[in-house]
């Protein structure tokens, strides 16, 4: 395998665990539903893409035989991550979770 492929690869894998990082952290700290919705639907698909396609990346060029494990993996999940947000969506917007006041903090304050 050339030098040039396998850094290639390696940046195909390095730019997934950064996007699949970021979706995951904006869905512990993002404070609302819509924006916690928002990054890992985006990011973390993003992110599992680039990790997909690298792998099919190592197969071919390592001349096994193809997987059509990582094809069918990536077609559903770019076809069932945005249905899934849309519909969470829709389903928020009809509960009318934007009027709700917000949660509480998880610790409680020590003014006593």
């Amino acid at each position: 395998m050339s030098w040039l492929f396998a850094i290639v690869l390696v940046l195909l894998l390095a730019a997934g665990s950064f996007f699949i990082l970021v979706g995951s952290l904006g869905l512990v700290k993002l404070s609302e539903f819509f924006k916690r919705l928002h990054a890992p639907t985006k990011a973390s698909t993003l992110g599992v893409g680039c990790v997909l396609l690298a792998s099919v990346g190592y197969h071919i060029l390592a001349g096994s035989d193809p997987q059509p494990r990582e094809l069918l993996i990536t077609a559903f999940l770019f076809i069932t991550a945005p249905i899934s947000a849309h519909l969470m969506a829709k389903a928020a917007l009809s509960l009318h979770m934007a009027e709700r006041p917000p949660q509480p903090d998880s610790e409680p304050d020590n003014q006593a």
